[in-house]
C-alpha cells in the first residue's frame, strides 16, 4: 500500500511517498518540494498517514537544524529507477555532508567519460528523494550550482545549510 504524508520545512510543504508492507513497516520512497520538476502528486488509492512518517520528519528537522547528515532509515528503492540511474543515485548517496562534487567526478565513479556526463546529469534530476539523497551536493565543475529539480534557491539553501557554498 502507497502512504504519505506533507511535511513542512524552510523548503516548503514537502510530499513524502512510502510503500507500506504488510507488517506496517514503511520505506521511504519519494521526497517531493512545491514547484519541483517531475515531482510526485498524490494519486487515488493512496492512503494520508502521517504517523507513517514520524521518524522521517524528526530527521528532516533535525537535518534543517544542522543536527544530522546522513538519513538513515530504510528506502524503497525495488523498482524505482533504471540500473544506470540506481548506479548515479548510489553514489550522490555516498557524498558525505557538506562536501561537493561535481558531475564529472560522479561520471568518473559510475564508469562513463565524455557524453556521459550528461545521462549522468539526467540521472541525478531524476532522483525521487530530493534532500535525502543529497543530489543537491553534486555542482558544476566551475564551481556553479547548475540545475536542481526543485529550482536553483533551494539548492543554495540546502548547500548554505550543510556550510558548502562554493562561492
Amino acid at each position: 500500500m502507497t502512504v504519505y504524508a506533507r511535511i513542512d520545512g524552510p523548503l516548503g510543504g514537502m510530499l513524502v511517498v512510502g510503500e507500506e508492507a504488510a507488517d506496517g513497516f514503511v520505506a521511504l520512497a519519494s521526497l517531493s518540494l512545491p514547484g519541483q520538476k517531475g515531482a510526485v502528486a498524490v494519486r487515488e488509492g493512496w492512503r494520508h498517514a502521517p504517523e507513517a512518517f514520524a521518524r522521517v520528519a524528526e530527521w528532516l528537522g533535525d537535518y534543517f537544524a544542522g543536527r544530522v547528515g546522513v538519513f538513515g532509515l530504510p528506502l524503497a528503492s525495488e523498482g524505482v529507477g533504471t540500473p544506470f540511474q540506481r548506479r548515479v543515485w548510489r553514489v550522490l548517496d555516498d557524498i558525505p555532508y557538506g562536501v561537493t562534487t561535481t558531475y564529472g567526478e560522479v561520471a568518473a565513479r559510475v564508469g562513463v567519460s565524455g557524453a556521459g556526463v550528461r545521462a549522468v546529469g539526467t540521472a541525478v534530476g531524476r532522483n525521487p528523494l530530493l534532500v535525502v539523497r543529497p543530489c543537491h551536493r553534486v555542482i558544476g565543475a566551475d564551481g556553479s550550482l547548475r540545475g536542481y529539480a526543485a529550482g536553483p534557491e533551494r539548492k543554495e539553501l540546502l548547500l548554505g545549510l550543510e556550510g558548502a557554498l562554493v562561492r
